[in-house]
């Protein structure tokens, strides 16, 4: 039986404030799944919701319902500590966040894997100047031919991030948070086709594809 790369299940995390009468100030719903190797271009505003979906799942967010396997391994199962053997978040201020422990690390199963099968990059500042675009595609390209699940999170602001997106990427999801503040996923098999979307297009302004 296959067993698919990354299984996102039902996964939800609700923000909420106020203690007599506690009231959700955001909620992030996700469910999906990828198969197999490949190289996931995301995008969504500023506060949608998208390094909050990186960090549940690396494990570094605990979700208010659902789970996430890498490769069939219950990240939030996992021994804190070797996570990053599962699933690797590359922040792009490489500042790292601490873990919510709910319980003793040795009570949860060990990594299964020697080598991160999941690489997730939240948006890698990338120099135009001296080939570091070609050196990082390059190594995306890498993992992917290794076997691993690539995902590349860019806001884009100018033309080159959407030619980054579109040179190397092979899906793409865009999360979009509603009225309600509610954020969810929508994804595509091009970046035309999503950009068709009328969230997409707006959100992409004068820079989506024609």
């Amino acid at each position: 039986m296959h067993t698919p790369l990354l299984q996102v299940q039902g996964l939800v995390k609700r923000y909420r404030r106020g203690w007599l009468r506690p009231r959700t100030t955001f909620e992030l719903q996700a469910d999906f799944s990828i198969d197999g190797p490949t190289i996931l271009g995301v995008m969504g505003a500023n506060g949608a919701g998208k390094t909050t979906l990186f960090e549940l799942i690396t494990g570094g967010n605990q979700p208010s319902a659902g789970r996430v396997l890498v490769s069939g391994q219950d990240i939030h199962r996992t021994r804190y500590e070797e996570r990053d053997r599962v699933a690797l978040h590359y922040h792009q201020s490489y500042q790292l966040r601490a873990f919510r422990r709910t319980r003793p690390s040795f009570m949860l199963e060990r990594a299964l894997s020697s080598r991160a099968l999941v690489h997730l990059f939240d948006e890698p500042q990338f120099n135009t100047q001296d080939g570091y675009i070609g050196f990082m595609l390059d190594f995306f390209r890498k993992l992917r031919s290794e076997g691993r699940l690539v995902v590349l999170c860019l806001h884009p602001n100018e033309p080159v991030h959407l030619e980054i997106l579109a040179e190397v990427c092979e899906r793409f999801v865009f999360v979009q948070k509603d009225s309600e503040r509610v954020s969810r996923l929508t994804f595509a098999d091009d970046l035309r086709t999503l950009s068709r979307q009328a969230p997409v297009a707006a959100y992409l302004g004068d820079l989506a594809p024609t």
